[in-house]
């Protein structure tokens, strides 16, 4: 019964961060999520080349990690590569606001957070029949 409460889990944070990046990258477009999210950083300290790289790192992340964790392929990398994600995208809002909706991240993280605590459990997936148990980046 676990795996299949770790398979939800896993196909649910992977089917958000899909429609996330896709919408970011197919719907917004790039530039205009730079525009609306990430311009209003260009007077900080941050240099323009990080805030450039940080855009296109969270929408493509996004959307390749859902994709990845919808299959279960590459599952310990994608985990790594979301809570990157989820750590860029709180400072970003913290240094907009202090006080900030959290909605977006906080589901994101739990998901994550649940599904690293039961990792080994997680044995509906691609990784298992690809590389047979053995540890996969």
């Amino acid at each position: 019964m676990k795996s299949y409460i770790l398979l939800f889990t896993r196909l649910l944070l992977g089917i958000i961060l899909f429609w996330q990046g896709l919408g970011k990258i197919a719907t917004w477009g790039i530039d205009n999520v730079y525009k609306n999210g990430f311009a209003s950083f260009e007077d900080s300290f941050l240099p323009n080349f990080v805030l450039k790289f940080t855009v296109y790192f969270t929408s493509y992340g996004e959307f390749l990690t859902g994709i990845l964790l919808v299959l279960g392929f590459f599952r310990k990398l994608s985990y790594g590569v979301v809570a990157l994600i989820l750590l860029i995208v709180s400072f970003g809002h913290g240094m907009q606001s202090p006080i900030w909706d959290l909605q977006n991240v906080f589901i994101r993280a739990v998901l994550l957070v649940f599904i690293a605590w039961f990792y080994k459990d997680d044995s509906l997936n691609i990784d298992r029949f690809l590389f047979k148990n053995k540890e996969v980046v």
